[in-house]
């Protein structure tokens, strides 16, 4: 393009060169009006590429006053382009007038909907779950899990939130069940184990008591029991049910109010926490979640990524159909771009000012001469012609009036 505008800028000078010869010859009249269209144009060419030259360099390396605007002014410009951004295009009314028009959450419901963007995003989840896990150490892990969760449970007493707990459980007869369960176990063992209790029953008598005494005695006491534990099992009103209702219930008050049950509950929790086996489920909790979380990021067909997907296109069928919660969505939007703009805005135009101020000015100039360069030359290119207009213009006005 620069080829092309000095090309007019020589068409006009030859056409200068060749009418001034001619007329030095005695050229008919119309050369005049020629002649003057070309050196208007010559003027034409050669101020604006004065004017188009002076924004990125000193024309002809001459030290003339506001030339090479651009390597002068950069920082100043950049500050400017960052002011100008700032004000037009970061202000809270624009985002949030823009993110309206957007409809942020109707198209992201959309998107969502579809089954192949919901496993897109599915797997994305994966990949960064996948990293997260992997990047975390173990060792870190574990004792985080050992501050947050195992001084918790060694600081919060036992006994009252046990006894609270415990209490609901009574009151509302959800123990009954185990209470069953237990009566009928007793029974069956007592039914199954008939050679056992009459042994216990037959050392426990005297030496000298005839064998078939002991036998009759045993055999007595074997039906009592049996007798005992069948009553237990089928009235639900049994004295013995009674009584453990009562015990469970006065169990569950001590474990709220005796400070002797309380701390009875407090040396069984420290036992419980310090057993071996439980200090190694508590190391490789950490092993066996990590384990887990991998297992289902990587398979596709976990319940995990399964779940996800599905509920991300529930989230996206409803963003899509709600428009309650499609316009709460939009507003929480709204809200967080609304934030970043009014409390980062300085930050953000720092970026484009800093980013300008570490450029070189000469290369800042020779890569926005490159980006506009070819634009520029068509200023070049219509200097002279409208010189060459306004230069005949002029000479046909001055000829008119002479």
């Amino acid at each position: 393009m620069k080829l092309v505008a000095l090309g007019f800028l020589g068409g006009a000078t030859a056409i200068f060169v060749l009418t001034t010869v001619w007329q030095s010859y005695g050229a008919p009249g119309w050369v005049g009006y020629v002649k003057a269209a070309a050196e208007a144009g010559m003027v034409g060419a050669l101020a604006d590429w004065f004017a188009v030259t002076a924004l990125f360099r000193r024309p002809l390396g001459l030290p003339i006053p506001h030339t090479a605007i651009i390597p002068n002014k950069k920082d100043v410009l950049g500050n400017s382009l960052g002011d100008f951004v700032g004000a037009n295009f970061l202000s809270e009314s624009v985002i949030r007038d823009r993110l309206r028009r957007v409809g942020v959450a109707a198209r992201l419901g959309g998107w969502l909907a579809e089954r192949e963007n919901a496993e897109r995003v599915t797997s994305e989840l994966a990949t960064v779950m996948r990293g997260a896990v992997t990047v975390l150490r173990d060792e870190d892990v574990q004792a985080v899990m050992e501050q947050a969760v195992v001084s918790r449970i060694v600081d919060v007493p036992w006994g009252p939130p046990l006894g609270k707990l415990l209490g609901r459980v009574f009151e509302d007869g959800s123990h009954h069940k185990l209470v069953d369960l237990m009566c009928d176990r007793a029974y069956e063992w007592v039914k199954d184990n008939y050679t056992q209790v009459m042994g216990v029953v037959s050392g426990r008598s005297p030496s000298w008591s005839p064998k078939f005494l002991d036998a009759l005695v045993a055999d007595k006491v074997y039906g009592e029991v049996l007798s005992f534990a069948w009553n237990v099992k089928t009235d639900v009103n049994h004295p013995m049910r009674l009584a453990l209702d009562k015990f469970l219930g006065e169990f569950a008050d001590d474990l709220r109010d005796d400070p002797k049950v309380m701390a009875r509950a407090e040396q069984v929790k420290h036992q419980v926490l310090e057993h071996p086996e439980v200090q190694n489920l508590i190391g490789s909790a950490w092993a066996t979640a990590k384990k887990m979380l991998l297992d289902s990021a990587e398979d596709p067909s976990s319940e995990l990524r399964t779940r996800v997907r599905a509920g991300l296109m529930t989230l996206g069928e409803r963003l899509r159909s709600d428009e309650s919660l499609r316009a709460k969505a939009d507003g929480w939007v709204e809200g967080a771009a609304a934030y970043v703009v009014l409390n980062y805005r300085a930050e953000i135009t720092t970026l484009i000012t800093d980013t300008v101020q570490r450029w070189d000015a000469d290369e800042t100039a020779r890569k926005i001469e490159l980006q506009v360069g070819r634009d520029l030359q068509f200023i070049r290119i219509n200097g002279t012609v409208v010189g060459a207009l306004a230069g005949l213009l002029i000479y046909t006005a001055a000829q008119l009036m002479s």
